[in-house]
């Protein structure tokens, strides 16, 4: 076997026990966040085997729309219909989630520094004068970089702004359906 077989081996295996993982999670967490976030990570696995099979706009819609916009909806009803209690901020449930998350966002940044250095080392050829990659028979990958080039040049403002406005209404969902203790009632 080779290393390359060896290697395929190894990331079906972790991608299928990332899947089996967070359906297991989806059905058998009480809070449903965490069942969310337990079908996030089905979705990461499904889009890892899209990887795997060499189907990278697939895993990329995958992720930004699945695992992304559908679950942010979901966790927005569940916001919005799960508001039965008042939480004191003060306690903390899992008292090493706050450094785990900055290790993991420090984590997340060093890989998009890796993935823009390494973006940037795999530019193709250009048509002079517009900077657009030509698509050729050997290029596979051709359409989804001309479908980036539109996007992420083209139109790179509405999508920043899009992702603004998805921010700004997830923060105004949480203070919007957030019970707050007696004595402490919102300044509104």
């Amino acid at each position: 076997m080779t290393d390359a077989t060896f290697l395929e081996y190894v990331v079906f295996f972790a991608a299928t026990l990332m899947m089996l993982g967070g359906a297991v999670g989806v059905v058998m967490f009480k809070n449903p966040v965490h069942a969310a976030l337990g079908l996030v990570l089905t979705l990461f696995g499904v889009a890892v085997h899209f990887v795997a099979q060499e189907a990278h706009f697939l895993a990329a819609v995958q992720v930004i729309v699945y695992a992304g916009a559908i679950v942010v909806l979901f966790l927005f009803v569940i916001m919005l219909l799960g508001v039965d209690k008042a939480n004191d901020l003060s306690v903390e449930p899992i008292p090493v989630q706050r450094p785990l998350a900055a290790v993991m966002g420090v984590g997340l940044v060093g890989l998009i520094v890796a993935a823009v250095v390494k973006a940037g080392d795999a530019i193709g050829t250009t048509n002079p004068g517009t900077g657009i990659q030509t698509a050729t028979l050997e290029n596979n990958d051709s359409n989804i970089q001309q479908l980036a080039q539109n996007l992420y040049n083209d139109h790179v403002l509405a999508f920043e702004l899009t992702s603004v406005l998805l921010v700004v209404a997830v923060a105004g969902t949480v203070l919007l359906t957030r019970k707050w203790p007696k004595g402490m009632e919102s300044s509104s």
